[in-house]
């Protein structure tokens, strides 16, 4: 234990190694900066800046970069030499404040969604000095923001402490108002739980879909997937273990609190959550946590897969976003405490939420929508499309009785009681939990579980922020002009029952009879994102955001077509390497084993012509048929990429990919499929899902 507490954090310039190493004026003056929000004086930052050269170079450091967060969803990195020239031929190492507050990279490289052009160049990386900074192999990486020439954001990192600045505001605001007159800040804090697949490097390299497009675009089921449910929980196997293992003790040393591990239920398939920290920190940790995972299972001989769905018939990988709210004297305004009903400030917020979640259900399930979050996103493994909230019985109970002006009778807590001698009684929680709910409450945080895998924290949790701040503004605003704070809190509660109670579901989310419940409630029901990326501009949606100053209309404008060509181009690298794979290497398959099966059937009529032959017979009329139309699937799959071209607009061009493209290729895959059950072993081109799932 003291050496694990003497590694974490080991590689971060923390508070710890500042507090050491700066000038007690310097650390003050860098703290309170902080704090407020204010700009880093140059001379602050050239203390810091010389401090942190020093302390990177001590732990192994030759280079520094800006390590931001660009509308690719993964981090983007540029490396320079701390080495200075001097007059005599020498160098010296050297690290000034301006470099530190201030990198270049080239704007026009990023998606921008037409925010900039390939002549406008320019763009700047500015430090985030609240996520601290790290090394990484021989590099310090510092945190930073990303916008353009014209101080547009072309990153996810700017508009999420944006919205994280606009929630501070407005819940400090509405908490003063009842009275909370110690509260100064108000943070968001996220854990995200990591799933993720692990298979043998060896036979990922036979695959170029997984190479390619990190899903398995052919293979037939095996036949033993997860039916028996024995791969959840259970004993993690040698191989995965000492992968977790240096897993952990990497992200450790970068002070990411990597907390569980554990088998998750499909074969191959695993889970990794760490303990909840500041919201910008999070998302930076769980980059950095992605990253590593592909970097260290390499080292095992593994590969690291991080698709939502990269094997069909089992269950993919999300990520879910565990979000809540605590104040700068560390209260949980999500905690319902042992008295709901009494507690005021809690259910205050919670209506807010309420209210967020159902005016705004198409920026949650935007934030989510991803050409490979569609294969997950409805399934019964994953929450629907259709956005809902799971409160509880007894949450849902005392918001009913404020709603309707009826008495609260409290039950009594129970207490579990299992009726085995040895096992301790405990207390149950206050409800019971969700797992089909896409946004669930859990006793003192929600639950965000439609993320992808893949997916970067950081939108989900500005889109999060700044539907709840919005929400905390339209209350602080008629709480302002009350006269009696207690009885307008009843009023605000009951009004947000009465119009937004729709929004609350604590059944069973994969019910079809669900589909037609909340069609009657009114909730939309985005099923691709194609459907809902749209959405990003509609009126209401700019307004909320340029509300807040989160985002411009030019930069939602940007976003949506951003994320509708990058739908357009998944789609367009899979249907290519579907065809390389068909052509290349499937169709020639199948044709050596009919040639085999044909051969076998004409040796045994050379050696008598009373020998049975059906089989090889039946077998090569299939296969040739089969095969034949996989060629003409293949074919017309092609022209219609070739036709996709036709379509400029981001809008239109996903649409065609959406409603032709992707319905080809799945015509293509059930072919292949089917062929591969058919085709001996021997014969067939890939590593087959039992290889795949089963070989570690």
């Amino acid at each position: 234990m003291e050496r694990l507490s003497k590694i974490f954090g080991s590689l971060v310039f923390n508070d710890n190694v500042m507090k050491e190493r700066l000038p007690k004026d310097i650390y003050d003056v860098l703290k309170n900066t902080i704090h407020q929000g204010k700009p880093i004086d140059i001379k602050i930052a050239n203390v810091v800046a010389n401090t942190m050269k020093d302390w990177a170079i001590e732990n192994g450091a030759t280079h520094f970069t800006h390590w931001f967060q660009p509308m690719t969803g993964i981090t983007a990195e540029k490396h320079d030499s701390f080495i200075s020239p001097t007059p005599d031929g020498n160098v010296i190492m050297e690290f000034s404040g301006k470099e530190l507050i201030k990198g270049e990279p080239d704007g026009s490289s990023f998606p921008s969604g037409g925010l900039r052009s390939t002549f406008e160049a320019r763009g700047y990386t500015v430090w985030d000095p609240t996520s601290y900074a790290f090394i990484r192999d021989t590099t310090l990486c510092i945190p930073t923001a990303f916008c353009s020439y014209s101080g547009q954001s072309l990153d996810k990192k700017t508009p999420l402490l944006k919205s994280m600045e606009a929630l501070n505001k407005t819940a400090v605001r509405l908490l003063n108002l009842l009275e909370y007159d110690d509260v100064t800040r108000v943070i968001t804090t996220v854990g995200p739980e990591q799933e993720y697949f692990l298979i043998d490097k060896k036979l990922y390299e036979k695959r170029i879909d997984l190479k390619f497009c990190n899903r398995t675009l052919f293979g037939a089921r095996p036949p033993k997937g997860q039916e028996m449910e024995d791969h959840y929980f259970g004993s993690i196997k040698p191989r995965v273990a000492e992968f977790m293992k240096e897993l952990d003790m990497e992200l450790w040393k970068l002070g990411v609190l990597s907390k569980t591990k554990h088998n998750e239920v499909a074969p191959s398939q695993h889970e990794l959550a760490p303990i909840h920290t500041v919201t910008n920190v999070a998302t930076d940790h769980n980059q950095i946590t992605m990253d590593l995972m592909k970097r260290i299972a390499d080292k095992h001989g593994l590969v690291c897969l991080l698709h939502e769905k990269p094997f069909a018939g089992v269950n993919g990988s999300g990520k879910h976003n565990n979000w809540s709210m605590t104040t700068n004297k560390g209260k949980n305004l999500l905690e319902p405490g042992k008295k709901p009903f009494e507690n005021k400030t809690f259910l205050l917020f919670l209506s807010a939420i309420i209210k967020a979640v159902d005016e705004y259900q198409d920026l949650l399930r935007l934030s989510v929508a991803s050409a490979g979050n569609d294969h997950r996103l409805g399934g019964n493994e994953a929450p629907p499309a259709i956005i809902s909230m799971f409160i509880g019985s007894d949450l849902k109970k005392v918001l009913k009785c404020i709603e309707n002006d009826l008495p609260y009778d409290e039950d009594i807590l129970s207490r579990m009681d299992i009726d085995v001698d040895v096992l301790p009684s405990f207390m149950k929680d206050t409800t019971d939990r969700n797992r089909t709910s896409p946004f669930a409450f859990t006793g003192n945080k929600f639950e965000f579980r439609m993320l992808g895998s893949t997916c970067n924290i950081a939108c989900p949790n500005t889109i999060l922020n700044t539907i709840v701040a919005n929400s905390l503004c339209d209350y602080a605003d008629i709480l302002e002009t009350s006269s009696n704070i207690d009885e307008t809190i009843n009023q605000i509660i009951k009004d947000t029952m009465k119009k937004h109670s729709r929004i609350i579901f604590n059944g069973n989310n994969y019910a079809e009879e669900w589909v037609i419940e909340a069609e009657r409630r009114g909730l939309s029901n985005f099923k691709t994102a194609v459907d809902v990326l749209p959405h990003y501009v509609d009126e209401k949606n700019i307004k909320l955001f340029e509300k807040f100053n989160v985002y411009t209309k030019e930069e939602l404008q940007s976003r949506c077509d951003i994320l509708l060509e990058e739908y357009s181009k998944t789609l367009n690298i899979e249907a290519l390497t579907m065809i390389d794979m068909a052509k290349k290497d499937i169709i020639p398959a199948v044709c050596s084993y009919i040639k085999t099966l044909t051969d076998t059937a004409l040796n045994k009529k050379s050696l008598s012509a009373e020998i049975d032959c059906s089989l090889e017979i039946s077998l090569v009329k299939k296969l040739s048929s089969l095969n034949s139309c996989l060629d003409i699937k293949i074919e017309k799959l092609n022209t219609s990429i070739l036709e996709a071209k036709n379509y400029s607009d981001p809008k239109e061009n996903a649409e065609f990919y959406k409603d032709n493209i992707k319905v080809q290729m799945q015509e293509v895959r059930a072919i292949a499929d089917e062929l591969e059950s058919m085709v001996s072993k021997e014969f067939w081109p890939f590593p087959t899902y039992a290889d795949l799932l089963f070989s570690i």
